[in-house]
């Protein structure tokens, strides 16, 4: 099968670059002829605080990787959407609505959904909205999911989303599957260092409202002789956060690592911390779980969105409610209890992620229609 996939990849960072690049890599290898059109600016910069794109790549990337698509030439978004119209598969990556006028561009160029010899185009939604809304996100992913053959996302939740937006949309879930970042060839490997506990944790990513640090940080007030790594961008508001772990006198237990974490410096900053804390308010899905477990850490996360699903209560982590202080706080004792962090340490296992491809490819190649009419109009026969 022909599949050209249109999404974020090196030098741009982050886990929707991973997954892309990875997504690519396996793709090819079930045999099929795959190319990857990424973008050469995908938002502008005043829509995403911080760097956007990295100087190293972290993992493999796919080669023959075309960047060619950006937000400011429409011209370009027709473009690609005509070169793509001998493919027999589309896959559109989306990460945010801001990147729905070029894919809806595209779509112009890909043919009106009459033509029976276009693709069939699949929306594969990371979020189908954003965790923290725009007046223009909800009309335009609804726009997008109207348009398209059908669409992949990571939840039941989602689907449902996805489902209300565009009612005649055919919509498949799976399980995201594990697509970690990897330290540059040549990159010495940490040995690790001994086995805790540290009597520190970590809060580890990209710093939104969203994520609960707040929560983290007042629950963790209630602690004595716990300290916090917080290591990561920070989407607005870092004034804020440094305000609050002042006000609750956490100056000396709470550690700040603003910006993006190269994948290289990755290993220690988790050898060093008894467990990883996921304080979401909300969630889709979330690597980070994965993340942990494949550093050898227990993780201590909310109830929000599937994080629950990977997460083992009692051997590999601890659970608490969403957007509660008090339960976090009960958590945080509950994992400090005396033997606990060295306990939950043994249980964790790396997390065998060939399944979960395995599923999502299959989940992927089948979504939408069984035979596409290729895309373009408003109208369809689901």
């Amino acid at each position: 099968m022909k599949i050209a996939i249109v999404g974020p990849a090196f030098p741009y960072k982050g886990g929707g670059a991973h997954h892309t690049t990875e997504l690519a890599h396996r793709l090819a290898a079930a045999g099929h002829d795959v190319t990857l059109e990424s973008w050469k600016a995908q938002y502008p910069s005043f829509l995403y605080p911080g760097e956007q794109t990295i100087a190293t790549p972290e993992g493999e990337p796919y080669p023959g990787t075309r960047h060619t698509l950006a937000w400011y030439r429409p011209d370009g978004w027709l473009r690609i959407g005509r070169r793509l119209r001998s493919q027999d598969l589309v896959i559109l990556v989306v990460l945010s609505p801001v990147q729905v006028p070029a894919y809806l561009g595209m779509l112009v160029g890909l043919g009106a959904r009459e033509e029976a010899s276009g693709p069939r185009v699949i929306a594969l939604c990371h979020n189908v909205l954003p965790h923290e809304r725009k007046p223009y996100d909800v009309p335009l992913m609804r726009r997008l999911l109207k348009r398209v053959d059908g669409a992949l996302v990571h939840s039941a939740q989602q689907a449902q989303l996805a489902r209300d937006l565009a009612p005649g949309t055919p919509v498949r879930t799976a399980v995201l599957p594990a697509h970690l970042p990897t330290p540059p060839h040549g990159t010495p490997v940490f040995t690790g260092a001994p086995e805790g506990p540290w009597q520190r944790l970590l809060f580890f990513g990209m710093v939104r409202p969203y994520k609960g640090l707040d929560v983290l940080l007042r629950a963790l007030a209630r602690m004595d002789d716990v300290a916090l790594t917080v290591a990561g961008e920070f989407w607005g508001g870092a004034e804020e956060v440094r305000g609050l772990i002042s006000s609750l006198g956490l100056e000396d237990r709470v550690e700040l690592r603003p910006g993006y974490v190269p994948a290289a410096e990755v290993p220690e900053l988790f050898a060093r911390a008894d467990a990883l804390v996921l304080p979401y308010r909300t969630a889709t899905a979330s690597q980070n779980v994965f993340m942990a477990y494949e550093h050898g850490i227990p993780v201590i996360a909310t109830r929000a969105g599937t994080l629950a699903d990977h997460v083992r209560e009692g051997v590999d982590g601890v659970l608490c409610e969403a957007d509660d202080v008090d339960s976090l706080a009960d958590a945080l004792r509950r994992f400090y209890a005396p033997g606990e962090p060295a306990r939950l340490r043994a249980g964790v296992r790396p997390v065998d992620s060939e399944p979960h491809w395995a599923s999502y490819l299959e989940q992927l190649l089948t979504a939408g229609p069984l035979v596409g009419s290729g895309a373009g109009g408003e109208e369809r026969s689901a």
